[in-house]
């Protein structure tokens, strides 16, 4: 045989090995996957039963272009149009899940008090002073309080890479992160709501009860505690919704409103009663009835109105607590400390809290002795 006949012999030969050798690759590869997705039928799509930095995800949603043709679109602002062009989109990628938070779907049951942290991607200082002061995770009268913060994504490029990152070191080191690939945004609140109560269904669903409150609130989670406690006949198997009340008011309809709700986003001029989305308590079964009540009910930017709307279409209502205070604490002069801890020791929660006045506010509460006076 000649060399150059030769090596063409050897040069085919080896192309036909690596060839042979890639398919059968592949296929091991394409086995795999099917493995993988039919276990994921076979379990409608529920994640692993340990953390995982990507869990699952559904196809990407698709812009709603007809929602171009609803009266005076291209009058709305440009947030607005986008939140109609997106708004029945109600599932995303999940980035960061802590499936295991609860113990399990069956031993949720032994968490008493779950708290349901909005808080964005940035606010990496805000969930620091709030894992060593009210959402410690710890046991307090004999039952167990947990923590979970809700997040999206932000920023863009490389900005939501190192956000991300950040997200997910926090993760690995405290176990109390749900993220999933939305924007982060005043108008996605509503969506994130919905998420985590998909969330809760799949993972926590016995949990007795939930504060769901912002990541700025000084929140007295020892007095929820005691309040919960104190509920007859109540272990979180009945409706509770508790907080800030507001009642008899409808959509702003002023532009220049952070709260701005045009009439092709709502046409009623009334809003169902609702609590402040600052901070709010309710029981594990109103959670569910939220949720469940959610599937059929199309999505209005306005978190806490949103809830109310929920509870309204079950047949269930809000109520007031004096302890809730999401509009700030209202004192008598403002010759006075607004920051005495005295205001503070007997109330549940309080908005607008700088992270070092909650670490202060926090320890100064729980001082041995602070004396307060009875007036």
């Amino acid at each position: 045989m000649k060399p150059n006949r030769a090596m063409t012999f050897l040069l085919t030969g080896t192309f036909f090995l690596v060839v042979y050798l890639w398919k059968d690759d592949y296929a091991v590869h394409v086995t795999n996957h099917l493995q993988v997705y039919a276990r994921k039928d076979a379990s409608q799509n529920r994640p692993p039963t340990t953390r995982s930095s990507y869990v699952y995800s559904w196809p990407s949603c698709q812009q709603n272009v007809s929602a171009a043709s609803i009266t005076g679109f291209t009058s709305l602002p440009g947030h607005i149009q986008n939140f109609l062009y997106h708004r029945h989109c109600r599932h995303f990628p999940m980035l960061l899940d802590v499936p295991d938070k609860c113990g399990g779907a069956d031993k949720s049951v032994e968490v008493f008090l779950l708290l349901v942290i909005k808080s964005s991607p940035e606010n990496y200082d805000r969930r620091e002073v709030l894992r060593k002061t009210w959402a410690n995770e710890r046991l307090h009268n004999g039952v167990w309080i947990r923590r979970i913060f809700i997040s999206g994504t932000a920023g863009a490029g490389f900005e939501k890479q190192r956000l991300n990152k950040l997200l997910e070191l926090e993760y690995r080191e405290h176990n109390d992160i749900l993220q999933w690939d939305f924007h982060d945004s005043f108008y996605n609140l509503t969506l994130k709501q919905i998420l985590f109560l998909e969330w809760m269904e799949r993972n926590c669903p016995q949990a007795r009860f939930l504060l769901n409150g912002d990541d700025d609130v000084f929140a007295n989670t020892d007095n929820m505690v005691d309040y919960l406690q104190s509920q007859k006949n109540n272990n979180g198997s009945k409706h509770l919704f508790a907080g800030h009340l507001i009642q008899y008011v409808g959509p702003i309809r002023d532009l220049r409103s952070k709260y701005y709700i045009p009439v092709q986003v709502h046409k009623s001029d009334s809003y169902p009663p609702y609590c402040g989305g600052g901070g709010f308590l309710l029981s594990g079964y109103t959670a569910l009835v939220i949720y469940k009540m959610s599937k059929s009910i199309t999505i209005l930017p306005i978190d806490d109105v949103y809830m109310g709307i929920c509870l309204a279409k079950a047949g269930l209502a809000p109520v007031s607590h004096m302890g809730v205070k999401t509009a700030g604490l209202p004192l008598p002069s403002n010759k006075l400390d607004a920051h005495d801890p005295c205001y503070y020791r007997d109330v549940l929660l309080v908005h607008r809290f700088q992270p070092y006045q909650i670490y202060l506010m926090w320890h100064r509460i729980h001082d041995p002795n602070l004396k307060c006076g009875t007036s």
